[in-house]
């Protein structure tokens, strides 16, 4: 125990020097073919290494060259630095080390206390149980669709579990091209296949056409097709628009479909001041996937889907060997039987500890202020004669692009916005992403760090500039 008093004293040092001099640092720089050579080369120690010596290793070779989300002027993806909350308590989580499968020990316990209070922060109603952590926002899709699969299947009187799906009509989810590819790829897993998910048009502001979901959906159901989901977004990944929840929520209830709502990024905007209306109808959802490793910057690891009934998540995951058999779970049963993972990590203390750093007041702050980031910088791109903006901000997302006055054609115009969001990177002052919106190449920053500021977005838009000079 002396050589972990020493070392985890030494890796506090490390921790708070690394996490102190970010915004002194490049945003993000390449790693040096030397470096590369080391951290993918080497073999593994025939003899055990001393934790000193491993914390020099790490110090050297391992933190000069991070992924940039913790700096200040990193906007890209939807990536926001670490709590320190969430970082002090890490190696704790580390240290007791449970599986938070279920049982009569803190971390269950801790972990219904966390999914209450995220649901509780959203407005999603919470009955006893009706959630769990997950690893991210992809494997709460997968348990929360494989949960309308199954609901769908016993509606129509047949167990998919036990059954498959071969030999029945093809189930059908909805989702807009906007939707997040976990969509996707949940639909592809659990046997809907990618020719089953329709693809529901949007409208100018990126919301999907409520319309055309109703008369799609009514000709699936004409052709003999079974649809059985329709998923809305609180917060697309593209720009930050929120689907018109309200109106997907009454199509859901008119075709008895299961409404899911993918607010993995974005369902935490509705704090933000005059938010609110945009998130109508998020309450009336059977089933909510969101990150707390995204908005709250909970460390990397956590996300969590939220089921207005527990009992239809159980039924499509339940399973309980002999040798799991626990009399003393009372009537909720352990977390492994609401999804697919039977060893569970202990992910509600890094979660518990961020919110409670935070609390509720600092939570409202942090969306209020990266909401207000992404507002001013839309300012900003419209009082500029060489920057667009492509759709209106709802959340802390802003798309634009740059389109100086030299630029010619359409085609031309993609190149360039194409080719900036690497030509920035490469700079190392700021770092943003690319997408495509409107079927135009776009650029796209995403503010989740409570620490940047005005003067950061200016930076940004001269860093396009100065890039786009050079290409």
């Amino acid at each position: 125990m002396h050589e972990l008093r020493l070392a985890g004293a030494k890796a506090a040092e490390i921790m708070a020097d690394h996490l102190e001099g970010i915004a002194e640092r490049p945003v993000w720089q390449p790693v040096p073919g030397d470096e590369l050579a080391w951290l993918t080369g080497q073999d593994l120690p025939a003899d055990g290494r001393p934790l000193d010596a491993l914390l020099d290793d790490a110090r050297a070779h391992v933190l000069p060259y991070p992924m940039g989300n913790g700096h200040p002027r990193f906007f890209g993806w939807v990536n926001s630095p670490p709590n320190p909350a969430g970082v002090v308590i890490e190696s704790l989580t580390a240290a007791f080390n449970p599986s938070c499968a279920g049982g009569d020990h803190a971390g269950p316990h801790l972990e219904r206390t966390v999914v209450r209070w995220l649901a509780d922060l959203v407005g999603f109603p919470h009955p006893p149980g009706g959630g769990l952590l997950t690893s991210g926002a992809s494997m709460a899709t997968v348990i929360c669709l494989a949960t309308a699969r199954q609901q769908a299947a016993l509606a129509d009187g047949w167990d998919a579990r036990e059954e498959g799906l071969a030999g029945r009509p093809p189930m059908v989810l909805y989702v807009t091209e906007e939707g997040h590819s976990c969509l996707h790829k949940a639909a592809q897993l659990l046997g809907i296949g990618s020719r089953n998910v329709r693809t529901v048009p949007v409208d100018a502001a990126y919301r999907m056409d409520v319309a055309a979901l109703r008369a799609m959906v009514a000709d699936d159901l004409a052709a003999g097709l079974r649809p059985f989901c329709v998923a809305g977004s609180a917060g697309t990944v593209n720009s930050g628009a929120v689907d018109p929840l309200d109106e997907i929520a009454d199509v859901a209830a008119e075709f008895g479909l299961w409404f899911h709502v993918d607010g993995a990024y974005g369902a935490l905007g509705v704090l933000a001041d005059g938010a609110a209306p945009h998130y109508a109808g998020m309450e009336r959802a059977d089933s909510l996937a969101l990150d707390p490793h995204k908005w709250l910057g909970v460390p990397v690891g956590c996300g969590c889907a939220l089921l207005r009934d527990p009992a239809a998540a159980r039924a499509a995951f339940s399973l309980v060997p002999s040798y799991l058999v626990d009399d003393n779970a009372g009537d909720l049963g352990w977390f492994s039987e609401y999804g697919p993972e039977q060893t569970r990590p202990f992910r509600a203390l890094k979660t518990w500890a961020t919110m409670s750093y935070l609390g509720r007041s600092g939570i409202a702050r942090l969306v209020n202020h990266t909401a207000w980031l992404a507002r001013r910088l839309a300012e900003l791109v419209e009082e500029a004669d060489d920057f667009e903006l492509l759709s209106p901000v709802t959340t802390s997302i802003t798309a634009f692009r740059h389109a100086p006055g030299v630029a010619g054609e359409a085609a031309e115009l993609d190149a360039l916005n194409r080719a900036i969001p690497v030509a920035v990177q490469r700079r190392g002052n700021a770092f943003l992403t690319g997408t495509r919106l409107g079927g135009r190449d776009a650029l796209r920053a995403c503010f989740l760090h409570p620490d940047t500021t005005e003067d950061d977005l200016r930076v940004l838009l001269d860093e396009i500039r100065l890039a786009a000079k050079h290409l």
